[in-house]
């Protein structure tokens, strides 16, 4: 089944379950709240729980601590997806691929490779679409000598992580820096095969990061490797141990400097086509400043950077394709690089204008500002706060809008795909919640929409916070069981 297939057949699933939800009214049974907390009391000791589930025509029929303020880790999510959509016709006209040109100096040319917000730059040796090699192979038909090489990410203003952040999360995947030049979704990837025992593993990588193996291989199958690495340092400590027994495995960690790394890899690519380089790997930010903060420059006109001509440029990808991805797989860099081409139609691309943004687009919807708040698009930020009913007006607002049935089709399907690929399976609710999920620090997160036993469509969200450690999947199930339980009461 193609992709515009199964979209079609969960469009036309959901606006059957939406007709039911319509056909199908009454209250909830009384005593449904009763077994909803007795549910999540299952879950672990002095964790703090709210939920919110109602009919699509608002009837509430669970109501925990729905205005209390919770992480909302990747539920963050929902709203930089939403108010992306609300934005979509404009960010398609405007969406621009990476491009690269010559800049001449005294006879020779540097290389400027300028980024435009592209997500899905690719350097793969199988890369078959918007493929950095399309870009050097320009630069080797038109010159066998170059100076320097520059990465520009000036598309953006500097701001590659956002506020609330952990620090530790920086040196991974999860947390690589934000920048407009973003190229193999600014990670890291290396191969580690396990050695004799008492020897370490062999490390396969690229040669950007220095690698310190300190790794040791023992007996068996289990493998307990650490990394560390200072934020802008290019040396990576690999420490602990791996079983002589693991399959070889794949590493993913993050860069600090996307724009140096996609420049640093342009050469690459440059040596390969037999073009000689003299100079350096260069980078060229835009510092942030004052006028990149609405509330700053108080309605003046923002003044970006003139484009200059391009020797070659790749077209754009499709925003609508990353939408899947980010929702599908909790994409984090997708999604701050989607809030930031939101914040460029509206201002200069700073987080600060795609809180403008997300301020303007939630007041349409009806939410107030202090039910939620939002450091950063994708959830990574221990500052965010969302309630129960916050999450629930969003989606409510959300079914009622044109792209309604694009954007559901984006949210992971219990015990079929994504996030969700894993739960739900077995019980009535697989294949009928769809929903996005949020994972951080004693934090857990569910929100969307789900079928219940008589075909009715109801909107919930699930937030739990303050789980004691290592008791955060316990807190998932108590959720899971709960949804279920209401899924078959009614």
């Amino acid at each position: 089944m193609t992709p515009s297939i199964r979209r079609l057949a969960l469009a036309s699933a959901l606006a059957l379950s939406l007709t039911a939800a319509h056909a199908q009214t009454g209250p909830a049974p009384a005593s449904l709240r009763t077994t909803v907390e007795q549910k999540l009391a299952e879950g672990p000791a002095g964790s703090r729980f709210g939920m919110l589930v109602t009919t699509l025509e608002g009837e509430v029929l669970v109501s925990i601590a729905p205005d209390q303020r919770f992480i909302p880790a990747s539920n963050t999510k929902m709203f930089t997806t939403a108010i992306a959509y609300a934005e979509l016709p404009l960010l398609q006209q405007n969406a621009k691929g990476a491009g690269v040109r010559l800049e001449e100096h005294g006879g020779i040319s540097d290389v400027v490779l300028h980024g435009r917000g592209d997500a899905v730059l690719s350097s793969a040796d199988d890369c078959k679409t918007d493929c950095l090699q399309t870009l050097a192979d320009a630069v080797a038909a038109k010159t066998r000598h170059v100076r320097n090489i520059v990465g520009d990410d000036s598309w953006f203003p500097d701001e590659r992580w956002s506020p609330g952040m952990s620090w530790n999360n920086i040196q991974s995947r999860y947390g690589t820096g934000v920048s407009a030049l973003t190229l193999d979704d600014n990670e890291l990837v290396m191969t580690l095969k396990p050695g004799a025992i008492g020897a370490g593993p062999t490390i396969g990588a690229s040669g950007y990061f220095t690698i310190e193996n300190r790794v040791i291989t023992v007996a068996g199958k289990a493998d307990e490797i650490e990394a560390f690495r200072m934020p802008n340092s290019r040396v990576l400590y690999l420490t602990g141990t791996v079983g002589a027994d693991v399959a070889p495995m794949t590493l993913r960690y993050g860069i600090d400097d996307p724009a140096h790394y996609a420049a640093w890899r342009l050469g690459e690519l440059l040596h390969a086509r037999g073009v000689r380089v003299d100079g350096t790997i260069e980078v060229r930010h835009r510092p942030l400043t004052a006028a990149d903060d609405p509330e700053k420059r108080k309605g003046a006109a923002v003044t970006l950077p003139a484009e200059p001509a391009m020797l070659a440029e790749l077209p754009a990808p499709s925003l609508a394709e990353n939408m899947v991805r980010i929702n599908k797989e909790s994409q984090n860099l997708h999604t701050e690089l989607m809030l930031r081409r939101v914040a460029r139609q509206a201002g200069s691309g700073s987080i600060a204008d795609g809180q403008a943004v997300m301020h303007k687009v939630m007041g349409e919807a009806g939410l107030p500002a202090t039910a939620y708040h939002f450091a950063d698009g994708s959830g990574m930020s221990s500052y965010n706060r969302i309630s129960p009913r916050a999450a629930v007006a969003l989606l409510s607002w959300i079914s009622r809008q044109p792209w309604s049935m694009d954007w559901r089709a984006t949210l992971p399907i219990a015990g079929r795909d994504g996030t969700l690929q894993s739960r739900f399976k077995g019980t009535i609710l697989e294949g009928r919640l769809f929903a996005k999920t949020g994972s951080l620090n004693a934090s857990r997160a569910l929100s969307g929409y789900l079928t219940t036993r008589s075909g009715k469509t109801l909107i919930f969200s699930a937030l739990a916070n303050d789980m004691p450690e290592d008791t955060d999947s316990q807190a998932t199930a108590a959720v899971d069981r709960a949804l279920v339980a209401i899924a078959e009461a009614l």
